[in-house]
């Protein structure tokens, strides 16, 4: 009734209500789509191919009739089928092809509360397509923990609220903090279920693959003894291994899930959940475009949810590794992905759908404007905008591959350059999780056994991968064969699987590779390069001492989006001056004893770089610069000519030419450092003192007045054409210094001093003394007694305007008489 009433509608339901499995049925039963199809979107692959599982059996059809799905990479679905339940991401680029969305009569979000980028974007679409090309288009966002207002109003959309039927589930918290590791947790815990009479299967909520591998081995004892399966669950396994996980079996079963089993049907069988409360979570950094996963406390929503498992289908019992103050102490709800992950792929989309500027897009919650800002700025780079915000040649190729705009770049040059079904190997080896045995990608774990390839050298991490993976593929992705070589069999199966997904949407032929050479591996670099800009590095230094392996050396880097990185010990990338940082994580500083792990950013993919690839793709970005600095400790300046890419120097060189900018960092070095380095200090001030008294007995002369400034100024004239203390020095020896402030002197100037106050004087008996000149005081000489004699007036300078005053001095070279009145003296 709401629905016929208004286009949109948000359901609130908890879990278990039936909200997946028969809300979509109903909308295409009672005709309220039209002759279209429904669409269901879904925030996680596992939970579109269950939901569709689920749906079709209550039918009693086969998947892939009337009912079917569609994620990344996988559909199955036919021309008859009228529900489609996809992953969200699939939605926004159906808009892109079918921007009227033709085919869909309604669309339903289902667990909107997760608030998933692609689900806030495909929300915002809608509305937006609802508003324009297709008012009859039926919208429904369904949520179990959603608060409702924000998301009704944005639709201006009623609400219909459903109590559904809900068992109880008895909750229980720890009395304390448990500080066990959490994998012995974890078994204590099912132990605890076990002995209590489990009568079904227990469902374990943990953050990540890593943590279910440790919880796996912990509970092998107790599964051994009560004769239950242990079966993982996370994204990155196979369907078919997902499948055994959720389906019913012939025993009793521990589930070891990440938050995948969160929102999804119903699990048949599970009476008992064991929550962690903590969660694997994805963000990224806008400053330095490098991602981050760390593991965080869910939210008491995420909880609730997590709890509501056990209570789908009879009473449960959910124990938490958790007090009820840290409960009580979290966020009511996860914080919305558009805040805190990369928006790249979603900023594309939206210039695709002819948005020139995503920042006035409509959206339901509007994104940190940096975060949008960092996505703009890159995409530019990566050149699938211009500078008016169209999508240009290069993004438009880009489009077409379901893969974050720097995998889908990468792909697109290596099409360019005849490598393309490497480029698809490669973006999917990054794209999925790493194919070595205990290792992914971005933070989690590896085995303590030393990878393959660990010691030795290479140009690029991702070529060993993809020569690990030829190994791999050559073994028939054998389990055994695989093991062997330290591969994981259904990791390298999954990237085969995405390789030939991307090499289908790319149009490559089967068997288009050609054979390995050297100029091959440089165009597949290349095509890296392309996808990753910004991770440019240089290699700074090799840095002896602790390192994550006894014996290993480390290597800093400076990265080209500024500050430093250090180089994991696993990557083969031993000798190579300037590389790409393809995965990198920022780490915090481990704690307790053998932590063996520092606080930084640590590259552990990556490849190397030659500077001419950067001029030959990035030209644009690449700037020449001439920087002149001091050296204190040679006390000279240095002119650096730098090409630099962003905050990386490619080339650096370094020129003894003075120029301007060099005598203008000698003088203000000169001039910090006194005039009394370069110049005889009495000197200087005699000179001044001459002027002075010149200037105060012969006004008419029009002498300019001298003081302490311009010596500084004329030290500073002298450094024009220097570049050193050292030269400063010898100039000013020689008496250049002086030389400056005469020269402000005019001709007629100059030669009166010289005459009118003078540097010596002759006395009686022909000798001839130095004249002394003080600021303040008559001139002055002194010498013997006799070297007077014969002269009845002492001498005058000034034209015979002013006395000298004489020092008359005794055979001791003390004064007998100090004046300036010889007559009177006789």
């Amino acid at each position: 009734a709401a629905l016929e009433r208004s286009r949109s509608l948000v359901v609130e339901a908890p879990p278990g209500a039936g909200k997946t499995t028969r809300v979509p049925p109903y909308l295409l039963d009672t005709g309220l789509a039209g002759d279209r199809e429904v669409w269901v979107l879904e925030p996680r692959r596992l939970a579109a191919r269950m939901a569709a599982r689920r749906v079709a059996e209550e039918r009693g059809e086969r998947l892939g009739e009337t009912i079917g799905y569609q994620v990344r990479f996988d559909e199955v679905a036919g021309p008859r089928t009228r529900i489609r339940f996809v992953t969200e991401g699939v939605l926004t680029r159906r808009l892109l092809s079918d921007p009227t969305l033709e085919r869909a009569g309604a669309v339903l979000l289902d667990e909107f509360h997760e608030r998933h980028l692609q689900a806030d974007l495909a929300l915002a679409l809608l509305r937006r397509l609802q508003r324009t090309a297709r008012p009859d288009l039926r919208l429904v966002a369904m949520s179990a923990t959603l608060d409702a207002g924000p998301v009704a109003a944005y639709l201006d959309a009623p609400v219909v609220r459903s109590e559904g039927r809900r068992f109880e589930v008895a909750v229980e918290h720890l009395q304390r903090p448990d500080d066990r590791p959490l994998e012995e947790q974890v078994a204590a815990a099912a132990a605890r279920v076990v002995a209590d009479g489990l009568d079904g299967d227990v469902l374990v909520f943990l953050p990540g693959a890593a943590e279910i591998r440790r919880a796996y081995a912990a509970c092998s004892r107790i599964a051994e003894r009560e004769r239950l399966l242990v079966l993982p669950l996370h994204g990155d396994l196979p369907a078919e291994e997902q499948d055994r996980a959720v389906r019913p079996a012939d025993r009793r079963k521990i589930i070891l899930s990440t938050n995948v089993a969160e929102t999804s049907v119903t699990i048949d069988g599970v009476v008992a959940v064991v929550d962690s409360g903590l969660a694997r979570i994805a963000s990224h950094s806008p400053w330095t475009g490098l991602p981050t996963l760390t593991v965080a406390r869910v939210s008491r929503a995420s909880a609730t949810q997590r709890a509501g498992r056990a209570g789908r289908t009879r009473p449960g019992r959910c124990v938490r590794l958790y007090t009820q103050q840290d409960f009580a102490a979290r966020p009511e709800h996860e914080i919305p992905e558009v805040r805190r992950v990369d928006l790249a792929e979603a900023a594309l989309e939206l210039h695709a759908a002819g948005i020139a500027d995503p920042r006035d897009f409509e959206w339901f919650e509007p994104p940190d404007p940096s975060s949008l800002d960092a996505a703009e700025s890159l995409l530019t780079r990566l050149g699938a905008i211009d500078a008016a915000g169209q999508v240009a040649d290069v993004g438009r190729r880009m489009l077409r591959l379901p893969l974050h705009p720097r995998l889908a770049r990468l792909v697109v040059e290596a099409e360019t350059r005849g490598v393309a079904r490497e480029g698809c190997l490669v973006a999917a080896l990054v794209s999925e999780r790493g194919i070595r045995e205990r290792a992914v990608f971005s933070g989690h774990e590896r085995s303590g056994a030393p990878w393959r390839g660990a010691r030795s050298h290479g140009p690029s991490d991702l070529l060993d991968l993809a020569d690990l993976f030829a190994e791999a593929e050559a073994a028939g992705f054998d389990r055994d064969r695989l093991r062997a070589i330290g591969v994981d069999a259904g990791a390298a199966r999954a990237v085969d699987r995405v390789r030939r997904q991307i090499e289908r949407i790319a149009g490559v032929r089967p068997g288009a590779g050609g054979r390995a050479t050297d100029e091959r591996e440089t165009s597949v670099m290349i095509a890296v390069l392309a996808g990753f800009p910004d991770r440019v590095a240089r290699r700074r230094a090799r840095l002896h001492g602790a390192a994550p392996r006894a014996g290993e050396e480390r290597v800093e880097l400076v990265l080209a989006s500024g500050g430093t990185a250090e180089l994991a010990p696993e990557s083969v990338v031993r000798t190579a001056e300037f590389l790409v940082a393809v995965d990198a994580e920022t780490r915090g500083e481990a704690r307790g004893p053998g932590a063996g792990r520092r606080a930084g950013t640590v590259v552990r993919i990556a490849s190397a770089v030659e500077p001419e690839w950067l001029l030959d793709l990035f030209p644009e970005t690449i700037r020449e610069t001439t920087e002149a600095r001091w050296n204190a400790a040679d006390e000279r300046v240095e002119v650096v000519s730098r090409l630099v890419y962003d905050e990386v120097v490619l080339d650096e060189s370094r020129s003894t030419a003075p120029s301007d900018e060099a005598s203008r960092i000698l003088a203000e070095a000169a001039l910090s450092a006194g005039v009394e380095r370069f110049a005889d200090r009495e000197t200087v001030e005699r000179f001044l003192a001459r002027v002075a008294f010149a200037a105060e007995h012969m006004p008419e002369a029009g002498f300019p007045e001298m003081d302490e400034e311009d010596a500084r100024a004329a030290l500073a004239s002298l450094c024009a054409g220097r570049r050193s203390f050292a030269e400063l020095r010898d100039a000013a020896s020689r008496g250049g210094l002086v030389e400056v402030l005469r020269g402000r002197l005019s001709h007629e100037q100059a030669r009166l001093l010289a005459s009118a106050a003078p540097d010596r004087v002759r006395l009686g008996r022909g000798r001839e003394v130095r004249v002394n000149y003080e600021l303040g005081k008559p001139p002055w000489i002194a010498s013997r007694l006799q070297d007077f004699f014969g002269m009845r007036e002492g001498p005058r300078v000034a034209s015979g305007r002013a006395p000298v005053v004489m020092h008359l001095l005794a055979p001791n070279q003390r004064p007998v008489q100090v004046t300036s009145d010889l007559s009177g003296f006789w």
